[in-house]
């Protein structure tokens, strides 16, 4: 049986992530995979329910990692297991980097908590003991906050996260540096400065080059 792949798309809101993401997927799909397209947070009806808490209601760094680790533990049982045990092509809109990146590095909350979190829900029946379940290719979508922010401008009103000044994202943009820097084997960095038929081509050839698609 086709084995199955898990990929992340990262980076912050305004960045490109979202259209790259369906693009890959119909690319897939050429290629005769069954695709998953999901989020995080989100993917399931209770992680749906966690997410929209995380991104309206007041609440303390600790509560929201909570919450993200919480609604990941559902989204990995109900959905991403399920798919990847089918051979099935996963894309996820943002996973575990994104909780080191916002909560860790933009929040300041400790690292060391999101590390025994990530081990805890992320070790499933499927992967030998100690081993956790991450994805096999993380997309990082780098754009300047300000970029980024321009891009969003008038196209939504902003939640609890977008709103946060340029500075947070800075720190957030630091986070992802440091998680891509410690699974560097993992990230392919993506120019999300560049025109949409550049980032594409970013994006394609970083897939290519794992041999998943021709």
């Amino acid at each position: 049986m086709t084995s199955g792949l898990f990929i992340s798309f990262e980076g912050i809101d305004g960045a490109g992530k979202s259209t790259h993401l369906e693009a890959l997927a119909q690319a897939f799909r050429a290629a005769g995979r069954a695709v998953v397209l999901t989020r995080e947070p989100g993917g399931t009806p209770l992680a749906e329910q966690l997410r929209a808490l995380a991104l309206s209601a007041p609440m303390d760094p600790l509560t929201e990692a909570l919450l993200m680790f919480a609604a990941r533990r559902d989204h990995l049982q109900q959905v991403i297991e399920p798919a990847l045990a089918r051979g099935d092509v996963v894309l996820c809109d943002r996973f575990t980097d994104a909780t080191f990146a916002y909560q860790g590095a933009g929040r300041g909350f400790d690292l060391g908590v999101l590390g025994q979190l990530e081990r805890w829900v992320q070790a499933v029946d499927a992967l030998p003991a100690g081993q956790l379940r991450q994805p096999q290719l993380t997309l990082w979508f780098e754009l300047d906050p300000e970029a980024a922010a321009r891009r969003l401008a008038g196209a939504r009103a902003p939640d609890r996260f977008e709103s946060q000044p340029a500075a947070f994202f800075r720190r957030v943009a630091d986070g992802y540096e440091r998680r891509a820097q410690a699974d560097a084997q993992r990230f392919a960095r993506i120019d999300g400065s560049q025109p949409r038929e550049a980032v594409w081509q970013q994006v394609l050839a970083a897939v290519q080059g794992r041999g998943w698609l021709s």
